[in-house]
């Protein structure tokens, strides 16, 4: 079992994470970092310092009404994708540790379309 960065949890949520095959588990938020835990293996998990963050991309749809999934981009490790029960409060909670010029939307399906034809 990992030891958590946090000394202080501002919210934990019911999540999946689709590293690998989906798995089912928990996000918490803390003072330190971003962790996601694996409900049935405890030794599958993700640990995220708030220093190695470097964009939140949030897949919106239907005018900010639903976002499926988001994914987190560090410096060195690549990206991470996750879906929450209730993902605008987990944004909320990771905005106030990731600056709000780091919080991206994704493209939409038509935006990439574009970019496709317009090169």
């Amino acid at each position: 079992m990992a030891q958590s960065l946090n000394t202080k949890v501002d919210l934990v949520m019911d999540a999946t994470s689709f590293h690998g095959m989906n798995n089912y588990g928990k996000i918490m938020i803390g003072d330190r970092g971003f962790e996601y835990y694996n409900e049935k293996k405890m030794n599958d998990y993700i640990q995220i310092p708030w220093e190695e963050v470097d964009y939140v991309i949030a897949s919106v749809m239907f005018k900010g009404k639903y976002i499926p999934r988001f994914a987190i981009q560090t410096k060195k490790s690549g990206t991470f994708t996750f879906a929450a029960k209730k993902p605008k409060e987990l944004l909320r909670a990771v905005r106030n540790y990731v600056p709000s010029d780091h919080m991206v939307r994704s493209l939409s399906f038509f935006d990439v379309l574009k970019r496709a034809f317009k090169k």
